[in-house]
């Protein structure tokens, strides 16, 4: 059985970072181990939280403990997600670092957290880290667009675009951008568009975009907990990608239709390990 270690914030009600990314990972058949940046009541856009992050030292306390009984080398990957403290992204590279050293097949996800001014909040400096720092220590990075544009510095409006922008970042390391949300403008308002690149393949996809009067929050790490528990599976790229998007589109549907605001993923757990709906990608090129 494949093994993650997921470091990502957890929330005691609701579903974001790891309370949105444990249960679809294992549902899937892979194992996972949460490390928790922050411990809050309820996610941020609530505009009220209880909760703090833990410290940066011990989160490496944690995995040397890990370490201690000898399980490290188990690890197959490492998922970063929120960070609650600039220091906290500091050790997240120290934790890859040595991961690696004990399995030096073990993969690292950066899923970069930035926040936005109206929605969710990180704290000053954080940002600035991962658009410096991360690129070059990741083995794949999986931005949304906003995220993407501040890692390339600029503004993206159509896929192909944004497929430049992902190559850009890969040449700083990553071997792979996933684009958990691409905003295009020749795509139709009610359509929600994903992107995967690598060096030789790039792949677009879209699933319904469903009228929520309020939007759900954990999109984005459900997202990236199925890409990865799917590629950790030994699924192709493009496999892995429609998996997520079909998943992602089955926990949606069951929201909307439950009228929700938290992800409904227990309801939707069949369709998080079986998708009921299944939307084909297509081959896109750079600008």
């Amino acid at each position: 059985m494949k093994n993650v270690l997921s470091i990502q914030s957890h929330v005691v009600f609701g579903h974001a970072g790891n309370s949105a990314a444990e249960f679809p990972m294992r549902r899937l058949g892979v194992n996972v181990w949460p490390l928790n940046t922050v411990q809050f009541s309820n996610h941020t856009q609530y505009g009220h939280w209880a909760g703090s992050a833990i410290d940066a030292k011990q989160m490496q306390e944690l995995v040397e403990g890990i370490g201690a009984i000898g399980m490290l080398p188990r690890c197959d990957a490492v998922l970063s997600g929120y960070l609650g403290t600039p220091e906290q992204a500091q050790a997240v590279i120290e934790i890859v670092r040595a991961v690696k050293a004990v399995n030096p097949h073990a993969r690292y996800f950066c899923d970069p957290v930035m926040g936005t001014a109206t929605g969710c909040r990180v704290e000053p400096g954080i940002q600035e880290f991962l658009v410096k720092s991360m690129p070059e220590v990741c083995d794949a990075i999986m931005p949304n667009h906003s995220e993407l544009q501040r890692l390339v510095g600029r503004m993206i409006e159509t896929v192909e675009e944004a497929v430049t922008a992902c190559r850009e970042v890969m040449q700083r390391g990553p071997k792979l951008v996933l684009v958990k949300h691409l905003l295009d403008r020749n795509s139709p308002a009610d359509r929600f568009n994903m992107l995967v690149v690598t060096e030789r393949e790039s792949w677009v996809g879209q699933r319904p975009l469903y009228p929520f009067a309020r939007q759900p929050v954990g999109v984005g790490d459900l997202t990236s907990a199925v890409f990865v528990a799917r590629t950790l599976l030994g699924d192709p790229l493009r496999a892995a990608f429609e998996h997520t998007l079909a998943a992602v589109n089955g926990v949606m549907r069951a929201t909307y239709d439950a009228g929700r605001y938290e992800l409904e993923l227990i309801a939707a757990q069949n369709d998080i390990a079986h998708p009921r709906e299944w939307f084909d990608a297509w081959v896109v090129e750079s600008a």
